[in-house]
């Protein structure tokens, strides 16, 4: 890899919804190798209004959809500003996720908001986004992105799992990278709690309060989430719809969720052999759903630090952006299934 050092701010916003994490990563190369260095950190909270705009984007106006977009990508400016601002530090980049309001593959389109342009007129900093949709352009799934940083920062761990809204690993063996969506997590937990006002359930106190449904449970694990990238469509069209129907108690709906959850990710580490494996996402700080992944799954489970935890993606966001602006291949088509490996991200150049 032929690469200069660079400091750059990885942005992410995910499915769970608990807000946008900043991250704020110097990326330097050693003998061919890549190390990063986390100089600084930080998740907004999103207010009512934006949380609202931003799961009912999908159903709304083309006119209210572009005019969120922009709006979006001035928020997600300004809050690069005031983070620069509040930790003493310049960069060189911003590498922004977005947040998916669409996710169709098999159609043919993928869909982020928070417009490159407008961040980068509003911080004068290069903005790379859109990082998807070559990849979705030459026939790929738009995911898993991952993989490249978890072979490239994370490769002393033998799988890499994120419980997030939605459940996914990466891995490698035999030389070989594999990476896939898993099931739907926090984003069943975040939805039920916020029936009563809890943004998340926290620690699990709620889940290990109740009782597993098992005729829900059933419905749930027929589901088919096997060689899919999982998204919000699937999440309302398949899976809530069960949820729903059922009568249970909120915490025995929680209860189930959380045994859904650990039995898809525990089938799929022991079905790959895998020995151990580190997590990250929210789920990482679910004491009763770690207690249960445990009873199923006897490997070697490392929760990292709270930084990792809370900033991988956004991490390995700015990771992207890096090998994206020295032209690195930073999308695998081994893992996506596109026709090639390809260079993804739109660059909005900053100030010159």
């Amino acid at each position: 890899m032929q690469s200069k050092s660079m400091k750059i701010v990885g942005i992410m916003s995910g499915t769970s919804m608990d807000g946008l994490d900043l991250a704020l990563c110097e990326f330097k190369i050693q003998n061919g190798q890549v190390s990063f260095s986390l100089l600084a950190s930080q998740t907004i909270a999103y207010e009512p209004a934006w949380k609202e705009q931003l799961q009912t984007a999908y159903n709304t106006s083309a006119e209210f959809y572009f005019k969120l977009h922009s709006a979006y990508g001035a928020f997600i400016g300004q809050q690069v500003n005031a983070f620069l601002v509040k930790h003493q530090q310049t960069t060189d980049a911003i590498a922004s996720h977005g947040h998916t309001i669409f996710h169709q593959p098999q159609l043919g389109f993928t869909t982020q908001i928070g417009c490159g342009a407008t961040i980068a007129a509003k911080t004068g900093i290069t903005t790379v986004c859109d990082f998807r949709s070559l990849d979705v352009a030459l026939n790929g799934q738009g995911a898993p992105l991952v993989p490249v940083g978890d072979r490239d920062l994370f490769h002393q761990a033998e799988s890499c799992l994120n419980i997030g809204g939605i459940a996914n690993i990466s891995f490698t063996k035999n030389n070989k990278i594999s990476a896939f969506d898993i099931c739907i997590a926090n984003m069943a937990l975040n939805y039920l709690t916020e029936t009563v006002g809890k943004a998340f359930d926290d620690g699990g106190k709620m889940s290990a309060s109740g009782n597993c449904d098992n005729a829900l449970l059933q419905s749930l694990l027929k589901l088919n989430t096997q060689q899919q990238s999982l998204g919000r469509e699937f999440f309302e069209n398949h899976f809530l719809p069960l949820l729903n129907s059922s009568t249970s108690s909120l915490n025995d709906k929680l209860a189930t969720c959380v045994e859904y959850t650990v039995l898809q990710i525990s089938e799929t580490l022991n079905q790959q052999q895998l020995n151990s494996v580190l997590i990250t996402g929210g789920g990482a700080y679910n004491t009763f759903l770690i207690e249960r992944l445990k009873h199923y799954y006897k490997g070697i489970i490392e929760i990292p630090t709270d930084d990792i935890i809370q900033f991988k993606e956004a991490i390995i966001f700015a990771y992207l952006g890096y090998l994206r602006l020295n032209e690195n291949t930073n999308t695998l088509s081994s893992v996506t299934k596109a026709s090639r490996d390809s260079i993804g991200g739109a660059v909005y150049l900053g100030n010159k």
